[in-house]
């Protein structure tokens, strides 16, 4: 079986889906490297819009393979670690991917399960997900997940939820900060349809150097630096010809026109 589908649409949405159910669509090292050469692929490609990470089944990543971890922990320490950075590598990748990138949550999220919902731009969870940073039930750490999960409901929130292994249902990942939204099943697809065509709106180019944007203000102090940094992106944006054409279009009143080769 596949481990890992990818479909694309008409509209350059693409979908990857975790294709594990009966291991929980737990992390191996197959998984990880189809996951990561795919989001390559997806980045690389100027028809492809929008990024959704989804899983198959009732899981949506019980993260990495207990039977997985157990081979490596039993290995070489230089296997362990290159294994290790593997998942890193992808989480990294993941994260910087220049198209804005979905986590269509239907059901429980575990260890690097958090670790891609917390490397999505936008989450969107079930009622019924649940979330549960679980490496210290185990004896391990929640390490190469523990940036992105640490930006994204703050230090505060993480030591507690790291050193409890606590479940986060739904309602309570939405107050911390992991997802964004949260909806009953039945209207998880109009979520995630309306939230895509919100994105599909704007200017491709755009989004991809905002995205560039906000990491450069996360990691700099707000001084003179980062003001002429700001100023001189804002400059360029302004000249690009996804902006020309913007412009044009809001004051002629008519949908703007986006063209994948005004990307670069």
């Amino acid at each position: 079986m596949e481990e890992l589908l990818t479909s694309i649409d008409a509209r350059g949405v693409a979908t990857l889906t975790l294709n594990r159910p009966k291991r929980h669509n737990a992390f191996d090292r197959v998984l990880v490297a189809k996951m990561t050469s795919a989001l390559h692929r997806l980045d690389d490609s100027p028809d492809v819009r929008v990024v959704i990470i989804t899983g198959a089944g009732e899981t949506f990543c019980a993260g990495a393979d207990i039977e997985w971890m157990k081979n490596i922990a039993n290995g070489s320490f230089d296997a362990n670690e290159s294994d290790a950075t593997m998942l890193a590598e992808l989480m990294h990748r993941l994260d910087r991917l220049s198209k804005p990138t979905i986590a269509l949550v239907h059901g429980p999220a575990y260890g690097g399960g958090v670790g891609l919902v917390a490397c999505c731009d936008i989450a969107i969870a079930s009622i019924r997900a649940s979330f549960c940073l679980s490496e210290v039930k185990i004896g391990v750490i929640p390490a190469v997940i523990s940036p992105f999960v640490v930006r994204a409901i703050g230090l505060r929130r993480a030591r507690r939820y790291i050193l409890t292994a606590e479940l986060i249902f739904a309602e309570q990942a939405l107050a911390i900060g992991l997802v964004h939204e949260v909806a009953r099943e039945k209207e998880m697809a109009a979520t995630r349809d309306r939230i895509i065509d919100a994105l599909l709106r704007c200017a491709p180019g755009a989004q991809a150097e905002a995205k560039s944007l906000l990491e450069l203000c996360a990691a700099h102090p707000i001084d003179g630096d980062l003001m002429r940094q700001t100023a001189h992106r804002l400059a360029l944006r302004r000249a690009s010809p996804e902006a020309r054409e913007g412009l044009k279009a809001f004051l002629d009143k008519r949908t703007p026109i986006w063209r994948s080769n005004w990307i670069n």
